[in-house]
């Protein structure tokens, strides 16, 4: 029996065929580059808190991590090198409130005592990278979990006391990711650092993204969350920005454009490209496949930000 493609299939073949084309330079000029990769806590939930109930909102959740563990090992099929940097604020919350135990957050940033420190190192680097990691090693054994704490990677210094076990980046050693990388390892990064005395601190994401990838000399940076892109008004989409300069960025914060948890991301962006990192990005994570978007297509979907 002979069986002839429709007409829809042909035209879905050819779509196909020149994506693939399109995709083509951009693979050849990311190839063999460091592209560090910021998965946020809420681009992690993906559609999850618009589910009628719990199961619905974990089918969602699931489906969001494995669309982005794909992209994620695609990007290494073809020789560019991953690191991926994860949050997880929205999980911590949860535990949380399971716990009966009550956040209190001061500018933006969660207020940690002892207690809250280890629930956000359970939950970071015991749930959510072990998912991220498995996510991806369905595909094959190409992913390792750490943290911050892990050979010296970061060294942190409490932010204010305050706040707690809340801590900054106060120095990025990046051998055993470079030594990961080398050996075709795609890193998974929980935001936990420590101090010179061992002490362990939680770490905003969007700041520990951009400085590995300035301190791995990382071509791109990457944020996956839950909106669109950077806005020169918050709450106006129609004011989404597809590319920024570093002057466009720093006159948005000066006029209070980014609010939130956008802030520290388009500061992370700023900082990393002026630390040499070649173009930071911001993409909604729920979108299926934004990753891949966004580094093989013309058009891109999401914010640009470049020197």
């Amino acid at each position: 029996m002979i069986v002839k493609n429709s007409r829809a299939q042909k035209a879905a073949a050819q779509n196909t065929a020149s994506l693939l084309v399109e995709a083509l330079p951009y693979i050849r000029r990311f190839r063999g580059k460091i592209v560090v990769v910021k998965y946020g806590g809420n681009a992690l939930n993906g559609a999850a808190g618009g589910g009628a109930d719990g199961e619905r909102g974990a089918g969602a959740a699931g489906a969001a991590l494995a669309s982005f563990a794909q992209d994620v090992v695609l990007m290494r099929a073809v020789g560019i090198l991953p690191v991926v940097v994860h949050g997880g604020g929205p999980q911590i919350g949860a535990l949380m409130a399971r716990l009966g135990k009550e956040a209190e957050f001061r500018d933006g940033l969660r207020v940690t005592d002892a207690e809250t420190l280890d629930i956000a190192r359970m939950v970071l680097v015991g749930k959510v990278n072990r998912d991220i990691v498995s996510a991806i090693n369905v595909h094959g054994p190409l992913a390792v979990g750490m943290s911050g704490e892990d050979a010296n990677l970061i060294t942190a210094a409490q932010s204010h006391v305050d706040l707690g076990f809340v801590g900054h980046v106060s120095e990025v050693d990046p051998t055993m990711l470079r030594r990961l990388v080398a050996e075709g390892i795609i890193p998974v990064v929980a935001t936990i650092g420590a101090d010179e005395a061992g002490q362990a601190y939680n770490i905003n994401a969007d700041t520990v993204a951009g400085a590995l990838a300035e301190a791995l000399h990382a071509e791109k940076l990457i944020f996956l969350t839950d909106v669109e892109g950077l806005r020169v008004v918050p709450d106006d989409p129609t004011t989404l920005i597809h590319q920024a300069s570093l002057d466009v960025v720093a006159e948005i914060l000066r006029g209070g454009g980014a609010v939130g948890g956008m802030k520290p991301k388009i500061e992370a962006c700023a900082q990393a490209v002026r630390g040499g990192v070649d173009r930071a990005h911001i993409l909604d994570g729920r979108v299926p496949h934004a990753l891949l978007l966004e580094l093989f297509t013309d058009s891109g979907v999401g914010t640009m930000v470049l020197p």
